[in-house]
């Protein structure tokens, strides 16, 4: 993407009702909707995160199938969400949301108890050792998640990765986490649920078409 077209998505984020830009100060100073986010979607529905959103395909898409939610897509590259911002905003979407900044900063964005769901869709595995802490199912990510998570808050984890895939159940088995469902090839195994299977991001759509299974791991980091 050239440098003028990313000048010119930062400046009409700018111009978004639905996106919301805080620096880092200002998130660990207090954030403004933190426990109060029901109050920026003049509602009292159940909030869901989609972490590490890109293009927000499936914060929007989510939250086309699922009217009664609010979703929230959080990334640090604005230039990318501002795909999924713009949609919603042409297509009328009061439930849907984007917040730049780093995932690191989750918890000083949700008051315990917030958030219903949370979705990862397609992260960087991080491969290399050095590169753990970097994870985001990494232990330190989950102890995070946790604290935002209602009680029975449930986690999903779609990733063409097989390695961040078998990390991610390693670590839940070895944690004792509920894992509630997994598929290590959801399009050739059936079972998975029809928001898995509905929505497709430009990343995934690359993946297929190179022939890599896509895997699924819904759980709850509950002991």
């Amino acid at each position: 993407m050239g440098s003028k077209n990313k000048l010119k998505r930062f400046a009409e984020n700018e111009t978004f009702s639905n996106v919301i830009q805080p620096t880092r100060d200002e998130i660990l100073k207090g954030f403004e909707f933190k426990g109060k986010w029901n109050s920026f979607f003049k509602n009292e529905n159940p909030i869901v995160l989609e972490l590490g959103c890109g293009k927000g395909e499936y914060t929007v898409g989510l939250a086309k199938l699922n009217p009664n939610r609010n979703y929230i897509g959080i990334d640090i590259k604005g230039a990318r969400f501002w795909r999924g911002a713009k949609t919603s905003i042409e297509e009328n979407m009061n439930n849907v949301a984007f917040v730049r900044t780093q995932i690191e900063l989750v918890d000083q964005l949700f008051e315990k108890d917030e958030v219903s769901e949370i979705w990862i869709t397609f992260p960087d595995p991080q491969i290399k050792y050095k590169r753990t802490k970097h994870r985001m199912t990494n232990e330190v990510f989950l102890k995070k998640y946790q604290k935002i998570l209602k009680p029975n808050g449930i986690m999903h984890l779609k990733t063409d990765s097989e390695f961040m895939h078998g990390y991610t159940l390693g670590l839940l088995h070895g944690l004792n986490y509920e894992v509630i469902y997994a598929n290590h090839d959801v399009y050739k195994n059936e079972g998975s649920p029809q928001e898995v299977l509905k929505i497709q991001t430009f990343y995934e759509n690359q993946y297929l078409e190179k022939g890599k299974p896509i895997t699924y791991i819904q759980f709850r980091i509950t002991n």
